[in-house]
């Protein structure tokens, strides 16, 4: 038996076989239950999820980040005993140490979502240009200032039961971050944030997001969210 029994993990994964298992393997040390969404990888990602012991889910093919984290919150959700749902990268990003501090919040009953901030502390890990864009998008998005976050697209984010079953993504991209902020923004649930400390090497930099897209998706739903007013 393990403390962290009514925790699951939502992993997306696309082409990350070199490292995924690795992955895994770390995060189970922890947590045990563990459901990686393989969304239509081309390459050998789900042979290596199937040795981890994690639960393995296949989209048929590549349907995006937001889709993959909504079939993944489903799955888990429908497990017994599951309380509560942390999103986690695959590819080496994110630590095990920072998901027990924010369940730990929500054990106590101090919130229903908590959110990864890599700015409330700086550590000098998130290279200056993908800083600028991040705090740009948090500066401009309504949703984000109304709920005061520092940091509205970060992908390591732990929620209650209570939260993941009204949660419904329909962003299937990367967009799906500014979409779950206004989610949450638009609803009476209490949100937090935490420090986190995210580990930039190589291979994550290599499979990083591009700034450019970046910022195409700040102003995308910026003028989404002003079309609404």
């Amino acid at each position: 038996m393990s403390q962290y029994d009514d925790v699951w993990l939502v992993i997306p994964a696309y082409n990350e076989g070199q490292v995924i298992a690795d992955v895994v393997e770390g995060a189970r040390k922890t947590f045990p239950n563990i459901v990686v969404v393989d969304d239509g990888s081309t390459d050998d990602s789900a042979e290596h999820i199937a040795t981890t012991g994690a639960h393995l889910v296949r989209h048929p093919v590549n349907l995006g980040q937001g889709a993959a984290l909504q079939t993944g919150l489903k799955y888990a959700l429908s497990q017994p005993g599951s309380r509560w749902f942390a999103t986690f990268d695959a590819d080496g990003q994110h630590q095990t140490k920072d998901v027990e501090t924010m369940v730990g919040v929500l054990r106590r009953d101090e919130a229903d979502v908590v959110l990864g901030s890599r700015f409330i502390e700086q550590n000098g890990q998130v290279p200056w240009i993908k800083q600028v864009v991040l705090r740009t998008a948090a500066a401009v998005s309504p949703t984000a200032r109304k709920l005061k976050l520092t940091d509205a697209h970060n992908g390591l984010r732990v929620l209650s039961r209570k939260a993941a079953e009204q949660l419904n993504i329909t962003m299937n991209g990367m967009a799906h971050a500014s979409e779950l902020v206004g989610f949450l923004a638009g609803s009476d649930l209490r949100v937090t944030e935490v420090p986190v400390d995210i580990l930039y090497t190589e291979y994550s930099r290599s499979k990083g997001q591009s700034l450019i897209n970046g910022v195409n998706i700040i102003f995308d739903i910026s003028l989404r969210e002003r079309g609404r007013r």
